[in-house]
């Protein structure tokens, strides 16, 4: 059957899901074929999420400006999540897996370091997040040159990842639960974080066969999800004291 879609939508299209799925799915209206049905809504949803991270951070970022506070924000979970964050890019991106099974890492990294930074800023340590940006800036660059870091410890580190995304999770959970209060920490990052990783566990099941990337996601859902239950609990918590807040500490 002749194409009938426009190639000015076709061919982005058959770009992101291939073409043989395309002709399956649009030019021969095969829409109930499970393989190519699972491959465009697990390319679909790899998309979603992509975009979704460009944006993911900025309420939180946008948070803290406005109230000229960080109370309720782990500092630890957020150096954490960077390191994560820059493992998870290069073993992807060096494995040779679709950008669209891990290219939030990219956009999420770079927003959680403009808040560390912020964070590091608002608690009067500013020189200490200069050296701290320009460490991650030489880690992720020695992380991405095969000739600094080779593919078996490059496994390794991935493999860390696993226990150092939960433990970026830790932090916050335990800080939440000692203040019983959610603080600056943003609603819309924590739910659209663990909507995400629950969407990017489908994509890994369908297109990535790695266990150390499925075990990941599968960890991810279950540290976002605990902090998603945080965040309806604490939904109408008094705020205690700030002692976070920058024109508060200006008048000591």
């Amino acid at each position: 059957m002749a194409p009938w879609l426009p190639d000015i939508l076709r061919n982005p299209l058959a770009a992101l899901i291939g073409d043989a799925c395309t002709k399956t799915l649009v030019d021969e209206l095969n829409i109930f074929d499970p393989l190519c049905l699972r491959h465009a809504v697990s390319k679909g949803l790899g998309l979603g999420i992509v975009l979704g991270g460009c944006i993911v951070k900025l309420p939180q970022l946008f948070k803290i400006l406005n109230a000229k506070s960080v109370a309720g924000i782990s500092l630890s979970s957020y150096v954490l999540e960077v390191l994560a964050n820059a493992i998870t890019l290069a073993y992807n991106f060096r494995q040779g897996y679709s950008f669209t099974t891990y290219g939030e890492a990219l956009f999420i990294g770079v927003q959680n370091i403009v808040i560390t930074l912020l964070i590091l800023a608002f608690t009067g340590r500013t020189m200490i997040g200069l050296v701290t940006s320009v460490s991650l800036l030489v880690f992720t660059y020695v992380l991405f040159d095969a000739s600094f870091v080779g593919p078996s410890i490059l496994s390794v580190l991935y493999g860390l990842t696993i226990p150092l995304v939960i433990s970026s999770r830790i932090p916050q959970i335990y800080a939440i639960h000692k203040n019983k209060y959610t603080g600056q920490l943003s609603a819309f990052a924590v739910f659209n974080y663990f909507f995400g990783t629950a969407a990017r566990l489908f994509t890994t099941m369908v297109e990535v066969d790695d266990s150390l990337v499925l075990i990941g996601a599968v960890l991810a859902v279950v540290a976002n999800g605990v902090l998603a239950a945080q965040m309806l609990y604490f939904w109408n918590a008094q705020a205690p004291q700030d002692k976070y807040r920058l024109d508060t500490k200006k008048t000591k």
